[in-house]
């Protein structure tokens, strides 16, 4: 257990310059209200109103976790919304792009609720998973949020689904199922297995001896992971995925996705730099240098992909 504490003080580690500021969390749902700058204060628009639904182009958006099947004190921090305040307001084909945040924070899955967050990288847990996944309780809110804009009169088809880390495994997991229900999907660093990538030494062993010792010291969690990787590749949803070789988590683990042939990845492969300009991110009253891939996309270079992201939705319209 001592072993395990420290693994998991080291993996929050990874991502601390992306949670400096306590002020920077978010804790509801909304919508992102659009900035001139990449720097100006991010807004929160909390009433649930759409004029002109059928002018619109909404972007649901699902945060990252740091336990993948327990519940969070919050879900998303001013630092990750930025690059999504940029695009909001923007028009594709006279359709205006809004961004709005889904709050999930609270969910559990059955298992996480009874072994807690350490208990479910026991190995004595052998899978497969018992009940309802809070994974699966993320797909279904989502889809109720989906449900209410099309109650609102906004298209399916002008809907996407997205979501950074356990909200971009998320965004996989819901289009694999329910395509037919949105437009598309933009996942964005999709991880929710921990820091596979960097733990287990895939770049010096290679994909499948680092697999191997997962499945050795986590036979249920590592089944699990490779149970929802199956539906992911027979549902062939038509999405725009993001990786980066040096995310810690799935960087070097996703090579996955070139067996699926509707998935349009992109590999961001300049290290901590896009189009040779050097990333940064901020918060409230912060800023400092990109030190973690895994968050790349909450960067103000990775505004560089905007113009794929729109050429993507226009071409779902």
């Amino acid at each position: 257990m001592k072993k395990f504490l420290i693994i998991i003080s080291i993996n929050l580690l990874l991502c601390s310059n992306v949670y400096a500021n306590s002020n920077d969390r978010i804790k509801t749902d909304g919508f992102v209200m659009p900035t001139n700058k990449w720097k100006d204060k991010i807004k929160i628009n909390e009433n649930f109103e759409v004029n002109n639904p059928k002018d619109k182009i909404i972007i649901i958006y699902n945060h990252g976790s740091d336990g993948n099947d327990v519940k969070l004190k919050h879900c998303f921090w001013r630092s990750e919304l930025r690059n999504w305040a940029q695009l909001a307001g923007d028009k594709i084909n006279g359709k205006e792009i809004m961004v709005y945040i889904h709050c999930q924070g609270q969910l559990e899955g059955d298992l996480g609720a009874k072994l807690g967050k350490a208990g479910m990288w026991m190995k004595k847990w052998e899978g497969p998973y018992p009940g309802t996944s809070k994974m699966d309780r993320r797909v279904e809110g989502n889809l109720k949020v989906v449900k209410k804009f099309v109650d609102l009169g906004v298209p399916k088809k002008q809907i996407f689904i997205s979501g950074h880390s356990c909200g971009g495994w998320a965004t996989l997991r819901l289009t694999a199922k329910y395509m037919k229900e949105v437009g598309g999907g933009i996942s964005l660093m999709p991880a929710c297995f921990w820091n596979l990538s960097k733990k287990y030494k895939v770049q010096k062993v290679g994909y499948e001896k680092a697999m191997e010792k997962f499945y050795k010291k986590y036979p249920g969690m590592a089944g699990w992971r490779q149970d929802q990787i199956n539906v992911i590749k027979e549902g062939n949803a038509p999405i725009l995925i993001f990786t980066h070789p040096m995310d810690p988590y799935e960087g070097l683990t996703s090579d996955w996705m070139d067996d699926v042939p509707n998935f349009n990845r992109v590999i961001v492969s300049e290290k901590k730099k896009i189009n040779g300009k050097k990333c940064k991110i901020a918060g409230s009253n912060w800023e400092e240098p990109l030190k973690d891939a895994h968050v790349i996309d909450f960067a103000d270079c990775f505004m560089y992909y905007h113009p794929l992201i729109k050429e993507y939705i226009a071409s779902r319209l």
